[in-house]
């Protein structure tokens, strides 16, 4: 593997893991025009942002172990299809799960290339 690819290969999934929690957390922002009380808004904002810590628990574990967040991620992906399922139209499935399939897929790379990562 070329040498200038490598930093890509380990930081690229790092940085869209986070990105894509971000994104995630965005959506859990329509709690506070919703004119509840103060404990209502609190606890809605808590039960929006379960995706969010979803993505962020599996950044944490794939950080240390790249072949068991990769394979996290791949399932939250496939989690959200199966449950989500029929309800949206395909572009919505595509922006939820495709980021979460793909960095899924560059942690499986990471971890395959692990010893060449490593050897620079």
């Amino acid at each position: 593997m070329k040498t200038s690819l490598k930093p890509w290969l380990v930081w690229t999934p790092r940085i869209l893991g986070i990105l894509f929690a971000v994104f995630l957390s965005v959506f859990a922002l329509d709690v506070f025009g919703e004119g509840h009380g103060f404990w209502k808004t609190m606890l809605a904002l808590l039960i929006h942002l379960i995706p969010t810590g979803l993505v962020l628990a599996a950044l944490a574990v794939a950080w240390r172990w790249t072949w068991i967040g990769g394979l996290l991620f791949i399932g939250l992906g496939a989690l959200y299809l199966v449950t989500a399922g029929g309800r949206f139209n395909w572009y919505v499935y595509v922006l939820i799960s495709g980021p979460l399939f793909l960095v899924g897929g560059l942690f499986l790379l990471n971890w395959r290339f692990r010893a060449e990562l490593r050897s620079s």
